[in-house]
């Protein structure tokens, strides 16, 4: 299963596409998360990468699954303002870079669902809570089947494994990756 990030930047009514060295096809700049970081960081960390542009994420517009087993992807989508860098292609992954109209999406060929995640980010559907929560979890269980196997040896109810084992967060426990403020 692969969980990535994308990202819609607009400027003058117009949405940023990059076009894909692979297929040479369009679609919303983003990318893998990688181990170790938030859905918001991979998006503010592939923007970089791939268009050389500095953002600020302001609210997420969606998210968007293609379960296909092994094969399953799970994109968060997010609209962005750019606050610095200078517009530049990522060498040997994206050829082209460019501001459309919504007109002229329907002129493209695009990869995958873009043309659904671009019509969402047009209709400034979303929300605007993004929440990185530093949630403890026991080191000795690498997974949820080795957690499992600690709470069932562990001599306690599974409520009072629990409790031992793992914080309770309340509201405001975390940070909230996106400006809402700035939408």
């Amino acid at each position: 299963m692969l969980l990535g990030a994308s990202v819609a930047i607009f400027k003058s009514d117009r949405i940023l596409l990059t076009q894909r060295e692979d297929f040479e096809v369009w679609c919303l700049p983003g990318g893998q998360v990688e181990n170790g970081e938030s859905i918001a960081q991979a998006a503010i960390r592939e923007i970089r990468e791939e268009t050389g542009l500095d953002i600020r994420l302001t609210r997420l517009i969606g998210l968007y699954s293609r379960p296909r087993g092994a094969e399953a992807i799970h994109n968060a989508l997010f609209a962005a303002k750019p606050i610095g860098g200078t517009l530049t292609p990522q060498p040997g992954e994206v050829i082209d870079l460019r501001y459309f109209s919504l007109e002229e999406i329907d002129t493209l060929s695009l990869f995958g669902d873009h043309q659904q995640r671009i019509a969402d980010a047009f209709k400034g559907i979303g929300g605007s809570a993004v929440w990185w929560h530093d949630w403890p979890w026991p080191e000795s269980a690498a997974n949820h089947k080795d957690l499992y196997k600690l709470r069932d040896h562990s001599g306690l109810s599974r409520r009072e494994f629990y409790l031992e084992n793992f914080k309770m967060l309340k509201p405001g426990d975390g940070r909230n990756e996106i400006d809402p403020g700035s939408a």
